[in-house]
């Protein structure tokens, strides 16, 4: 591969994180539930790698809860918040968040589990904060929960967290952050944010897959999903992935590292920014979704008005170029974002819209290949077309 820009899909395990997991599979194989040494051992890892992770929430040990995604996450957080109230409540949310989160709320409408209202995004694609507010009064007193994602994860648009989680405290209300993108690339401070429950993926940070992360804070009741043991303080049931816990551990802890210095995020948003230039340079008529927003610094979506964004990906792939057409977890439909559609984009955009995203490691090399690829594989495209 000549350049993966497909970071918010997964990013590469750092080495040191394969060689912590490889040692805890050989030599910390043990039942952390266990009492004698071998699962004394295991737990202690586990425990080591909870701290690591909390340091890069800014949380505390006792507040994070480890799952088998961020997917399953953000179902504890909305699914497990739920069953701790009474009787059908309403949750407040936006069609611009991943599927792990607004098909979770369609699925408990349907079931009758809770009742949705959907707070519509501006054409940037960022919450109207006078229709949340509105949909906070109109259902006052029945409000579950609020849950509205920090970074996307196919515009890279940022959300105004502290304001929304300021409306929620006024009313009492409950706010779950999506953080899956945001987590391990910027700077993280839980304890200080206006937020009750934060969910986040550790190979979104060069960690493995298969370890999500919920933070709860204190007071701040979930039921668990997973049921069969005491595991994460009653939780989520289920002996844990050590080996997976241990990894993650050193991928946070390598995150706070990275993310001590902003000289890191600094050079790769002008990456970024220039990679944006180029591909426009090359093709006038690209349009930057969400470009007039706040965005992370290391995702683009452009979109390529008259062309399916499948067959740009399949031509980019063959030259050795990966990107997606939107939430990997979505990869194979045919229909366009969601996401893009409910920020207003035309479908004749939103089809041919295509998302670039970057890692720390990502070099500037990779970045101008890809530009001319772009360029080259539009133009094969529309001369074909």
């Amino acid at each position: 591969m000549r350049a993966y820009l497909d970071c918010n899909a997964t990013t590469r395990p750092l080495p040191e994180v394969v060689a912590a997991m490889a040692g805890a599979l050989e030599h910390g194989w043990g039942n952390p539930s266990s009492v004698h040494r071998a699962g004394i051992d295991a737990r202690h890892s586990v425990e080591l790698a909870r701290e690591s992770v909390a340091r890069l929430l800014g949380a505390q040990p006792r507040e994070v809860v480890v799952t088998g995604g961020g997917t399953e996450s953000a179902s504890l957080a909305i699914a497990g918040t739920l069953d701790a109230l009474s009787g059908p409540r309403t949750l407040v949310t936006m069609r611009t968040e991943h599927s792990a989160v607004r098909e979770a709320c369609e699925a408990l409408e349907a079931r009758g589990r809770a009742r949705v209202a959907w707070v519509p995004a501006g054409a940037d694609g960022v919450v109207d904060l006078a229709a949340l507010d509105a949909a906070l009064d109109a259902h006052a007193g029945d409000v579950a929960l609020v849950s509205v994602m920090w970074a996307n994860n196919e515009t890279g648009v940022l959300q105004p967290v502290h304001s929304i989680g300021e409306r929620c405290r006024a009313r009492g209300v409950r706010f779950h952050c999506d953080a899956t993108q945001w987590v391990g690339r910027m700077p993280t401070d839980v304890a200080n944010l206006p937020v009750d429950l934060v969910t986040a993926s550790a190979h979104k940070f060069h960690g493995p897959k298969g370890v999500g992360v919920l933070w709860v804070r204190g007071g701040a009741r979930v039921l668990p999903q997973v049921i069969g043991g005491p595991q994460e303080r009653d939780r989520r049931g289920g002996t844990e992935n050590v080996a997976g816990i241990v990894g993650t551990g050193v991928a946070a802890d390598a995150a706070v590292a990275w993310l001590a210095d902003p000289a890191g995020r600094e050079r790769g948003a002008a990456m970024r920014d220039d990679f944006e230039r180029a591909v426009l340079a090359a093709v006038p008529d690209a349009v930057v979704n969400g470009g007039s927003a706040l965005r992370l610094w290391n995702t683009s979506n452009i979109g390529f008005p008259g062309l399916e964004a499948e067959a740009l990906l399949l031509l980019l792939s063959e030259r050795g170029v990966a990107a997606s057409a939107g939430a990997a977890c979505s990869s194979g439909s045919l229909d366009p974002s969601p996401v893009l559609l409910a920020m207003g984009v035309p479908p004749r955009i939103a089809h041919g819209s295509v998302r670039f995203s970057i890692a720390r490691t990502t070099t500037e090399e990779e970045l101008r290949i890809a530009a001319e690829e772009v360029a080259a594989c539009v133009a094969r495209l529309r001369r074909s077309a």
